[in-house]
């Protein structure tokens, strides 16, 4: 609890998130604080309710972020012992809008083993009924048959729509809204993958928590730089290019200070490289004052440049890319080998392509896990990141999945996959595309199967979906969020949200893993070489 004193007349306002925690403090504060002054409206983050010492008699509104029930209103109004509140109000928003088609609960670590967190799956099933709410959708639910846990937060939000059916009576749609549970556990590749796309590349190498990005480990940073907010709503170079690739991010940069360059041309000069570029930002204060914007990013694409290069990520990513969508097991060994090898490569980098080969490989017949696992150990890559490999094949292996992930279903997709492979080396880093863009792409023709992703309850879809709700359980990706952009975008007449309990990069997709418990069941090196040859 936050004491602010000293003001005894104010009008307060507070943002109150509806979990238990909150209500128990304000009947407190109620029962602590005369003539307390509590007007809370939705505030998308906010999990602490701020008292207020005042002797103001004003009227208040209590206003809520989610459904708040009737005996939870009945304990408030018995804490309200000075009858300050005059009304109680349920807004809407239990969540973190990320992008305008991508949400996150910011939750890590929703489940033990394949089975729900209690107190993470009540969370979850507030959080995405108040999306519901917030985007008067009352939708059909689909879930993934293989996940346990998606099959339980469909019933869970299924109950809620049910117990509040007044608040989702909307006006009726031709097509009804979709809602498609979905588990990351049926796609660890995604979120393994070094990123290209802006957005997705500083979410990857800076991380990105809640729009800001720390700085302040980035060599000679200035004060002023030290946390940056990336917002595409108050961000218009960010809003222009959070989906464009690395090469065409720096090539922008580079117009924008050329353009202005024009302007003073005694005092004209190169700008060959991103080195050339923060230099130019330095010595031109005018420059940075005019364009604070610019130097944000020309300092974020100057430190990602730096560390593509210290982590020798190019040749990383293309063999990651290798992994993810080429089916060559020879070529794709020798070259992990070779990088396993190359000192510029560091023990996470390293971990991560071992990591990406056991899913790939699981069960081909000259699987050669052993003997990465043991290049690892001799390279000294710590056991954590060691022991991480069998987690996450006991996180997302084959035995695990409900779909196949890697084989191409039909002629199209092969066809599809080949031509892609001709496009040449521009692409080479983009290759990948998540298993999301597959599974969307049978929904909106009506192909997704219903053994493998049936609906909850006897209603069904005639026509093809037009709203759709995608969430993922254990974490959305970037990737993932570019994709469902794109759709939205070449698809008309389809409008699709994604969202997840948080948004990963691979650190925090590991951090989840983890915090799954799998890795206490599996057994390193050894016994992960045991279980790959007894499955084959």
């Amino acid at each position: 609890m936050v004491k602010t004193e000293g003001f005894r007349s104010i009008p307060t306002q507070y943002h109150i998130q509806a979990i238990d925690t909150n209500k128990v403090e304000i009947q407190e504060l109620g029962n602590s604080a005369p003539g307390f002054n509590c007007q809370a409206h939705l505030y998308l983050i906010a999990t602490e309710v701020l008292s207020l010492e005042s002797t103001t008699t004003h009227m208040s509104v209590s206003d809520f972020s989610n459904v708040i029930s009737k005996s939870d209103v009945k304990s408030l109004a018995e804490a309200d012992e000075q009858e300050v509140v005059a009304e109680v109000q349920e807004f809407y928003g239990d969540y973190i809008a990320v992008n305008p088609h991508l949400f996150s609960l910011n939750i890590l670590g929703c489940c033990q083993g394949r089975n729900w967190e209690p107190v993470q799956l009540s969370r979850t099933t507030q959080g995405l009924t108040a999306l519901l709410l917030s985007l008067k959708k009352c939708p059909m639910i689909r879930y993934q048959l293989s996940s346990e846990a998606a099959k339980r937060l469909a019933e869970c939000v299924k109950q809620v729509i049910t117990k509040e059916y007044e608040l989702f009576e909307f006006r009726r749609t031709e097509v009804p809204p979709l809602l498609l549970i979905l588990d990351r556990s049926d796609d660890a590749i995604t979120p393994l993958l070094n990123q290209w796309t802006y957005q997705a590349m500083v979410h990857e190498l800076l991380g990105i928590n809640n729009n800001r990005i720390d700085l302040s480990r980035v060599p000679g940073i200035s004060k002023d730089l030290r946390e940056v907010v990336l917002s595409a709503e108050n961000d218009e170079f960010y809003a222009n290019n959070m989906y464009l690739n690395f090469a065409e991010i720096g090539s922008n940069i580079k117009s924008l200070m050329e353009d202005f360059q024009k302007k003073k041309p005694k005092e004209q000069q190169k700008l060959e490289s991103i080195a050339d570029m923060k230099a130019f930002v330095e010595n031109y204060p005018q420059f940075k004052k005019m364009s604070g914007t610019v130097s944000k990013h020309v300092t974020v694409v100057g430190e990602l440049s730096r560390l593509v290069s210290e982590r020798n990520l190019l040749e990383v990513s293309e063999v990651e890319q290798e992994l993810a969508c080429q089916n060559d097991h020879s070529n794709a060994l020798q070259n992990v080998k070779r990088l396993l090898q190359n000192s510029k490569v560091t023990e996470f980098d390293a971990a991560r392509l071992v990591m990406l080969y056991a899913l790939r490989y699981e069960r081909h017949s000259s699987n050669s896990l052993p003997g990465l696992m043991m290049d690892l150990r001799n390279r000294g890559v710590s056991e954590k990141y060691r022991k991480l490999v069998s987690a996450v094949v006991e996180y997302g292996g084959k035995r695990v999945r409900g779909s196949d992930l890697f084989s191409p279903k039909d002629a199209v997709s092969i066809t599809k996959q080949f031509l892609k492979g001709l496009k040449g080396i521009e692409n080479v880093y983009t290759q990948h595309q998540p298993f999301l863009h597959e599974t969307l792409d049978h929904l909106i023709k009506g192909k997704l199967k219903e053994n493998v992703y049936p609906y909850l309850g006897p209603s069904t879809l005639r026509d093809r979906p037009q709203d759709i709700i995608v969430f993922v359980i254990g974490g959305a990706t970037y990737e993932e969020a570019l994709t469902v952009y794109n759709l939205n975008h070449n698809t008309p007449g389809v409008r699709i949200v994604l969202g997840g309990t948080t948004v990963h990069n691979t650190k925090s997709f590991l951090e989840e893993v983890l915090a799954s418990g799998l890795h206490s069941r599996s057994k390193e090196s050894s016994q992960v070489t045991s279980r790959s040859a007894s499955r084959r």
